[in-house]
C-alpha cells in the first residue's frame, strides 16, 4: 500500500508561531538569558533545522563571555541540552493547551489514508515528545495511534539533510516511489527529495516565499469542506493534479501515478 510521511511543525499545525517561539522566548527568560526573539528573528531561526541547533546560534564567543556559559564545548552541549528539554516542556504544554488548532485538511486526509490501508507516519527533527503531543492534537488519540513517529536526535543530521526521512523509509520498509510526503518548508522539501521521496508542500507561517522546486503540489493549505470550508489556493501544479477545491487523498494519488509515469 501506498504511505503519507507527514512533517510536524508546520503542517499539523502553525506550531512555530504560536508554540514553538513563545517556548524559546520563556525559556531563555527564565534562564537569565538576555534574549528574546522577534517574530522576525524566529523567521530567520526556522531555516535552521532543530531546536537545539536554533539555540546554538546564540552562542558566539561575545555571548559565551557576556553570560558566563562555559567555554568547554563539552560542557557548553550539556547547557543547551538543559535549556531544550525545558523549552521542550513548555512547548507540550502549550500544545496541550488546544490553543493551537490543527491545519485545515490534515485530520481529515490523515482519516482517508487510514482508511484506505495507507501507511501512516510522521518525520521530524523536533523533540519527539513535542512531535507526539502536536499529532495527538492534530489527529485526535485515535487516529494518531496508527502513525509511526520517526523523531528528535535518531539520526546524526537535521533537514535538509535526507536522514530522516532515509530512517523511516528503512524502518517501515518503503518503496520510496510509494510514498508522498507533506511538508512545509524548503528544508523539508530538500530532505524528502535527498531520500528519494515526492514530496507536496503545504505552506506555512515562515514559508511562503521559499523555493520549492522540485515540489510535486504546492497549496496554501490541503483545504477542508463545509462546515470549515477552507478552500486551497494553488501556488504551483507541475503534474496537473487541480486539487479543487481542497486537496483529497485521490489528488495524492495521482501526484504518485504522475511521478511513476514520468
Amino acid at each position: 500500500m501506498p504511505a503519507l510521511v507527514f512533517d510536524c511543525d508546520g503542517v499539523l499545525a502553525d506550531t512555530e508561531r504560536y508554540g514553538h517561539l513563545p517556548a524559546f522566548n520563556q525559556t531563555f527568560q527564565e534562564f537569565g538569558l538576555p534574549v528574546r526573539w522577534s517574530d522576525s528573528d524566529y523567521a530567520e531561526k526556522v531555516k535552521v533545522g532543530g531546536g537545539k541547533e536554533r539555540m546554538k546560534t546564540l552562542l558566539t564567543p561575545g555571548f559565551i563571555a557576556a553570560t558566563g556559559l562555559p567555554s568547554d564545548p563539552e560542557a557548553l552541549d550539556e547547557q543547551v541540552a538543559r535549556w531544550h528539554r525545558r523549552k521542550t516542556e513548555i512547548y507540550t504544554g502549550i500544545i496541550a493547551s488546544g490553543d493551537i488548532p490543527a491545519r485545515p485538511g490534515v485530520r481529515r486526509i490523515g482519516a482517508e489514508a487510514a482508511a484506505a490501508g495507507w501507511t501512516l507516519a510522521v518525520a521530524s527533527t523536533s523533540a519527539e515528545p513535542s512531535v507526539r503531543s502536536v499529532l495527538e492534537l492534530a489527529m485526535g488519540p485515535e487516529l494518531a495511534a496508527r502513525f509511526s513517529v520517526f523523531a528528535g536526535d535518531i539520526v546524526p543530521r537535521k533537514k535538509p539533510a535526507p536522514d530522516i526521512y532515509e530512517y523511516a523509509v528503512d524502518q517501515l520498509g518503503l518503496d520510496p516511489a510509494d510514498a508522498v510526503v507533506i511538508e512545509d518548508s524548503r528544508n523539508g522539501l530538500l530532505s524528502a527529495l535527498g531520500a528519494g521521496l515526492g514530496c507536496a508542500v503545504t505552506t506555512s507561517a515562515y514559508t511562503g516565499l521559499e523555493d520549492f522546486t522540485g515540489a510535486w503540489l504546492v497549496v496554501s493549505s490541503l483545504g477542508d469542506p463545509p462546515p470549515e470550508e477552507v478552500t486551497t489556493e494553488v501556488l504551483s501544479d507541475p503534474f496537473g493534479s487541480h486539487p479543487r477545491p481542497f486537496v483529497r487523498l485521490a489528488d495524492l494519488e495521482s501526484l504518485l501515478a504522475a511521478a511513476g509515469a514520468k
